[in-house]
């Protein structure tokens, strides 16, 4: 984005965080980052307006490059990786001979961010403005979804000038590119403001479906594909409000904007399929600006009532989330700027997280010294954050007293969650099939090894038969098997109760057939 031509919750603890300092040359800003899944150790970022970073140790050193493209290089950076190890490089551009931000680029590396591709590009139309893309990868057949934002004349105060969301897709690693085809029903202005339609961030589903949700005047909406982006729903559908627009004032910062991020879960875990979007909003007021969350288990048919991330008492500023989802267990991961410890314009960095699919969402700084940002300096449009089976690295933007630099931490998700109280048992527990005639199970996922009892009980309250006494289980998903026959349980209803280190917890009826 461009307007410069130049449940259970527990307040954020201090953790002794291992920061990394990734670049501090030629004022970087807006930084992106990304694990290769098949590579861990592997990293790239990116940040503006031209720069690229790698690193070889999980991220404890990087090397540092300019990004160079005959297309050019103009700031807006997003990386990905596909299933085979390939990194993906996207930007907006400045060609010579052309016009500013004429087309979204794509460069490719196959060296693991040493060097890239020239480029290809996508959006070319005329001298219009194409504008804050993101891009999502399909690990099955690894197909390139792109989205992001074409205004007729960037900034123009002309109402028959309109902004729009487009699409393209790319079948062959970005070598080429499908034509851009809109996806937005409604477009807006060209302000570059809350009334222009923006922050389009694809996901793949279970099944290839694409979902994709931006931010507008209509609040926030929502469109789907089920054939990789060939046809979309008729119009997109509002899915929340966004009170105050999704551009705000922050004290200290040139800019800032809340628009969503969208995710979706393919661990193959408990909540696998699941559509996630976060955002930020200032509906608690200008002073008190919120990270929201809500979520789609019906691929996004309906959706649940916005949930609060940031867990501090009213009157603190939290802004430019990220979030990601580790496809590896389905684990939930947001980064935001936070201002909850202090008065004026100080900032950290927080990190929250969630292991039961929202229901209990946990944070804490990470940040190792908070910084004062400068309104009169860039600091960015975004943050960014990766995790792959519970490598978590966020990438942010210090900004303290006009000098930038981008960081990233490396502390060990087991040191980052250690002293946060989280129950034992993650998510909702299931007990299937229900009704039964005779064999079935109970599955549930444990955060830490713990003592487990099971019991079933008749209506009247009396015990009917144990499916599992007191046995301890180490951390990780568990599915107990059961047999009615043997339990000798007559038709009828049953209530299981589960113990978890002597805690206990109620289950849904089961229903026990002829």
């Amino acid at each position: 984005m461009k307007k410069l031509l130049l449940g259970f919750c527990l307040a954020p603890l201090t953790v002794l965080s291992q920061n990394v300092l990734i670049g501090n040359k030629d004022l970087p800003n807006e930084p992106s980052i990304c694990i290769n899944t098949s590579y861990p150790s592997r990293l790239v970022a990116g940040a503006n307006l031209n720069k690229y970073y790698y690193s070889s140790d999980t991220g404890r050193t990087w090397q540092e490059r300019t990004l160079v493209s005959s297309f050019g290089v103009w700031g807006d950076p997003v990386v990905v990786v596909d299933s085979v190890g390939n990194f993906y490089f996207f930007h907006l551009s400045n060609t010579s001979g052309g016009n500013w931000i004429d087309r979204i680029v794509c460069q490719k590396s196959v060296n693991f961010g040493q060097t890239w591709t020239d480029g290809t590009y996508t959006g070319l139309n005329g001298t219009k403005a194409q504008d804050k893309q993101w891009a999502a990868i399909n690990p099955v057949n690894n197909h390139i979804f792109l989205t992001w934002t074409q205004f007729d004349e960037y900034g123009s105060t002309n109402t028959s000038d309109s902004s729009l969301i487009l699409f393209s897709r790319s079948e062959d690693g970005g070598m080429t590119w499908t034509q851009a085809k809109r996806i937005s029903t409604y477009g807006g202005n060209c302000f570059d403001q809350d009334s222009t339609v923006e922050g389009a961030v694809p996901a793949v589903g279970p099944q290839g479906q694409v979902y994709v949700a931006w931010a507008g005047p209509r609040g926030i909406v929502f469109n789907k594909s089920y054939d990789e982006g060939n046809t979309w729903l008729k119009e997109e559908k509002i899915i929340s409000t966004q009170p105050g627009g999704w551009e705000f004032a922050i004290s200290g910062v040139f800019r800032c904007n809340g628009m969503p991020v969208t995710k979706c879960d393919l661990s193959g875990g408990e909540h696998h399929g699941r559509i996630y979007i976060n955002w930020s909003d200032q509906r608690n007021g200008t002073d008190d600006t919120d990270i929201w969350l809500i979520y789609s288990d019906d691929e996004g048919e309906s959706w649940s009532a916005p949930k609060r991330v940031n867990t501090d008492p009213p009157g603190k500023q939290q802004f430019f989330t990220w979030m990601d989802v580790d496809q590896a267990n389905g684990d939930l991961f947001f980064i935001y700027y936070d201002r909850r410890n202090f008065e004026g314009d100080t900032t950290e960095i927080s990190l929250a997280w969630s292991r039961d699919g929202s229901e209990h969402i946990y944070s804490r700084i990470i940040s190792d010294t908070p910084f004062v940002p400068v309104k009169q300096v860039f600091l960015g449009d975004y943050t960014n954050i990766h995790v792959w089976n519970h490598i978590v690295r966020p990438i942010w933007t210090r900004q303290h007293q006009g000098e930038l630099s981008i960081w990233t931490d490396i502390t060990p998700f087991d040191s980052l969650v250690s002293g946060v109280q989280e129950p034992p048992l993650a998510g909702t527990t299931l007990i299937y099939p229900n009704p039964t005639r005779d064999e079935a199970y109970v599955s549930f996922k444990l955060h830490e090894r713990s003592e487990v009892r099971i019991v079933l009980y008749t209506v009247e309250g009396k015990a009917a038969g144990t499916i599992l006494e007191k046995q301890f289980l180490d951390y990780g998903k568990h599915v107990i098997p059961y047999s009615t026959a043997a339990l000798r349980l007559s038709p009828g209803i049953y209530y299981p109760r589960m113990w978890i280190n002597g805690m206990e917890k109620r289950l849904p009826p089961l229903s026990v057939g002829p």
